[in-house]
């Protein structure tokens, strides 16, 4: 638990220490962490008996972020259908690739676990990118980023005490036996609080429709879907047999550790903000 704190300590201070130097490391970091993630997916995969295309497949993914944002960015306007096109890309590029570096009766399995991957990680993450220039403020947009991050992580902070205290009735027994009821509920109710405190006590620094009722509102589904992205974590992992997807955080594990939660939140988070506007 000490190592889990440090770390989680230790992170938060690398975050803002860099978001504050200027809003657009908040897309490297994002990159990085994506990056990170869809490598250790891969490597779960391999012990599944997959072969993705690990290099090229992360590679991708980290262009699948970083591209929009700077070509957007070039052009100084939202670029149409640009999200859409570099994902045909990348498909273009794992097929050229498939031709020549795989036996025939592999290279659909290949196909199939690198695209997932893709999908899966990167293209999850890029709307929690595409967030920093959901208004012409980016450090409104990083203030969204922030809080969506504060809000799903926290739920598994508050799942943890609550699990720890009140846990009776087990959650899925088979892909994660620590988790309860108890725990799930009381991680959403303090997902609630936080993210309802955040937009509270920073609303001055938040885009105009984000109030703060709104930010309790939309940080119950938020905490939800955190708890889901664990446990789809969860299957991989168990799948693989590995009971961390790296080690290299302490008392965390690896970055598929860290991003879990944000996964399934990030596409999420950036369509309720949008409606809200």
């Amino acid at each position: 638990m000490a190592k889990r704190i440090f770390s989680t300590i230790l992170l938060w201070a690398i975050i803002i220490g860099s978001v504050s130097y200027t809003p657009e490391a908040a897309v490297w970091l994002i990159a990085m962490i994506s990056f990170g993630t869809q490598w250790e997916l891969y490597g779960l995969m391999e012990k599944m008996g997959r072969r993705p295309f690990k290099s090229l497949g992360s590679s991708l993914g980290t262009f699948m972020i970083l591209g929009p944002f700077y070509i957007e960015k070039a052009f100084d306007h939202p670029v149409p259908g640009l999200q859409a096109s570099i994902i045909a890309v990348t498909i273009v590029a794992i097929c050229l690739r498939i031709l020549v570096h795989r036996e025939v009766e592999e290279r659909i399995e290949t196909l199939g676990s690198t695209l997932v991957g893709l999908i899966y990680v990167p293209f999850m993450l890029t709307f929690m990118a595409r967030m920093l220039t959901i208004t012409p403020d980016m450090g409104e947009g990083l203030m969204l980023i922030l809080w969506l991050i504060a809000t799903a992580k926290f739920c598994d902070v508050g799942a943890l005490l609550f699990g720890k205290a009140f846990g009776r009735h087990k959650m899925s027994p088979n892909t994660s036996p620590g988790k309860t009821w108890e725990g799930a509920i009381g991680g959403c109710l303090t997902s609630v609080g936080i993210g309802f405190a955040f937009a509270y006590f920073a609303g001055d620094y938040f885009p105009d429709f984000f109030k703060p009722q709104w930010a309790a509102i939309i940080a119950l589904p938020i905490g939800a879907l955190s708890i889901v992205s664990d446990l789809v974590e969860s299957m991989m992992k168990r799948a693989a047999k590995e009971k961390d997807s790296g080690r290299f955080i302490p008392g965390i594990g690896g970055a598929f550790d860290l991003s879990d939660s944000l996964i399934l939140t990030s596409p999420t988070a950036f369509l309720l903000f949008g409606l809200l506007q």
